[in-house]
């Protein structure tokens, strides 16, 4: 599953919404409980291609975790969403 985006831009970002990204992180949600764990995003990592997967998962939950429940809630998304920017290689764009 790869992330759709508008295009690629010229440093090789993936280019989408916030809500574009919210969405594509939704799906690897596989146990449905709301809430994206590490295991969850490092499969998402994983599935961009993305390198160090572990341990951008461990520090992307921890980053952006505020409750420290050890999970990204719905609530919590915005702070994964800010994680990605700096880290994975998406640039966030208002269309």
């Amino acid at each position: 599953m790869a992330i759709k985006s508008r295009c690629v831009t010229s440093d090789g970002k993936c280019v989408m919404t916030t809500e574009e990204l919210k969405k594509w992180l939704k799906k690897f949600d596989v146990d449905k409980d709301g809430r994206i764990s590490k295991k969850e995003l490092r499969e998402a990592i994983r599935a961009t291609g993305g390198r160090f997967a572990r341990f951008k998962s461990r520090l992307g939950v921890r980053s952006a975790d505020a409750n420290s429940n050890g999970f990204v809630d719905e609530d919590e998304l915005d702070n994964l969403v800010e994680f990605a920017q700096k880290h994975l290689g998406v640039k966030i764009v208002n269309f």
